[in-house]
């Protein structure tokens, strides 16, 4: 059991983020636009705090290719003493795509985390900007921008499911409220939703390992 790491909870103001000093000369904090950087030491394993309570981890593509070891880091992270929104970037790329879906088991339905695959650190820079930018904005939808943004990552996850489109996805996520009970759901029960086939593809894609070993 991995024990609990004190962490920083700091809340940046808005317009900025708290960043890992490891990424000062990154190419992602290159690519931020519009956004004032505070670099700190103490953030914990998390890599950037953000001014509406959510601390993000970045997992590399060479990470993910180099085996297991990812896992413990994200562990970790997960039982952070922290009173943030986690989020996970991970790095989809054509190296990493065969590992993904692995991955993407292991955030989501082992440790119970937000995960949203990024093509690169641009990628994620443009993210970050959207979500502090946003933030920043006076206007009456403010208060839902994380709640928006945790519905579209729902709905980003569930569109990668084999046999999934964004219809299906949008409608599985209105009959299910959580990824966990679609996970739980039997073929039965998605059947009347996305159609026979999808089902199968679906409750295949979620339990094959326990069947198949690994």
């Amino acid at each position: 059991m991995e024990p609990k790491t004190a962490v920083l909870n700091a809340v940046p103001p808005y317009g900025h983020i708290l960043c890992s000093e490891k990424w000062r000369t990154s190419s992602f904090v290159q690519g931020l636009k519009g956004v004032k950087i505070l670099f700190e030491n103490e953030l914990g394993v998390a890599d950037f705090h953000l001014p509406n309570k959510m601390c993000i981890l970045y997992v590399f593509e060479c990470d993910i290719i180099a085996g297991n070891g990812y896992k413990r880091k994200l562990v970790r992270y997960r039982n952070a003493s922290s009173s943030f929104q986690e989020l996970v970037l991970v790095e989809r790329t054509r190296l990493s795509e065969q590992y993904f879906s692995a991955v993407q088991k292991f955030v989501v339905f082992d440790l119970g985390l937000s995960l949203l695959p990024v093509s690169g650190q641009t990628e994620a820079s443009q993210l970050i900007t959207q979500i502090v930018n946003g933030e920043g904005r006076e206007n009456p939808f403010r208060q839902r921008t994380s709640s928006w943004l945790l519905d579209s990552m729902s709905v980003a996850l569930v569109h990668q499911l084999p046999g999934v489109g964004r219809v299906k996805a949008l409608t599985l996520m209105q009959n299910f409220p959580s990824i966990q009970e679609i996970y739980s759901a039997s073929t039965a029960e998605l059947e009347p939703i996305v159609g026979q086939a999808s089902a199968q593809q679906i409750h295949s894609f979620f339990h094959a390992d326990h069947t198949a070993g690994t």
